[in-house]
């Protein structure tokens, strides 16, 4: 399939996992791409692995939780490129534990790189985004759709990027913009959770996992379609959702969760030892 041939994507948070992902999806579709990351090195593998599949790719670091920077990103993708068609806000942070155990530093980055970073960056991508119809893909995370103790700062910021992109759909409606949410549970084969499994909570390990590369395909077919949101799986969204609406049914589950997350953790440990 070619459904953005020559058109222009804009990818935050591309050096690896879903970010990297999104980028070989649109490549595959026929896009021109802009990688943004804070690494230069990752995104120029990644552009160098594109290139030699024949996509046009601008490599642009970038630290989004810095505006100026943000500004800059934007301003060089319409200048080089000549336009916006699609940008997805995939950039994320997490410093894992209960916020006791979280320095205000940490508290910040996560507030600016998963919430004030999408914001920003669709104000300032809306004139070329309206000017050629297109699309503001958000990737949130089913953390937003019910709050998750020693996540608290994590889920916030995702509670307020889903707010920011339901409301702003609702202000584009009519204008040929979309805006759309992807929001994945915990996803298998990145370092964002990988890495740090020991310190995240054990009842995030209850949950069928993703790939990187399955929500991806949820991220091209919200630009394409300019679907309100995705999720997956959906029997954690289900269950996020029944935990929002009856907090006193979480905590009776939270036990038998945290069981059953604990057995998925030592046999996902197990797999990852040499």
């Amino acid at each position: 399939m070619t459904r953005f041939r020559d058109r222009v994507v804009l990818v935050t948070g591309a050096s690896e996992g879903i970010g990297a992902a999104c980028a070989r999806r649109f490549a595959a579709e026929g896009a021109k791409l802009v990688l943004a990351a804070r690494r230069r090195g990752p995104l120029d593998t990644l552009a160098a692995e594109l290139r030699g599949r024949g996509t046009h790719v601008l490599v642009v670091p970038t630290d989004v939780g810095d505006l100026e920077a943000c500004e800059r990103l934007i301003a060089t993708t319409v200048s080089e490129l000549g336009g916006l068609d699609v940008l997805v806000n995939n950039a994320g942070a997490h410093f894992r534990g209960p916020v006791l155990e979280r320095t205000p530093a940490e508290i910040a980055t996560m507030i600016d790189v998963n919430a004030r970073a999408p914001l920003v960056l669709s104000r300032l991508a809306l004139d070329a985004l309206l000017a050629s119809r297109g699309a503001i893909v958000n990737v949130a995370s089913i953390a937003g759709m019910t709050p998750l103790p020693d996540a608290a700062t994590y889920s916030a910021s995702k509670f307020a990027l889903r707010a920011f992109s339901i409301a702003l759909a609702e202000e584009l409606r009519g204008t040929g913009v979309g805006v759309s949410l992807v929001s994945p549970g915990p996803i298998l084969d990145t370092g964002f959770l990988m890495e740090s499994m020991e310190d995240a909570a054990d009842v995030v390990f209850a949950q069928p996992m993703s790939t990187a590369d399955e929500v991806a395909a949820l991220v091209v077919e919200c630009a394409a379609d300019h679907k309100r949101e995705r999720v997956k799986p959906k029997s954690s969204a289900a269950l996020a959702t029944v935990a929002y609406l009856m907090p006193g049914l979480r905590r009776v589950l939270e036990p038998a969760m945290k069981a059953k997350g604990r057995r998925a953790k030592a046999r996902y440990r197990k797999q990852r030892q040499p």
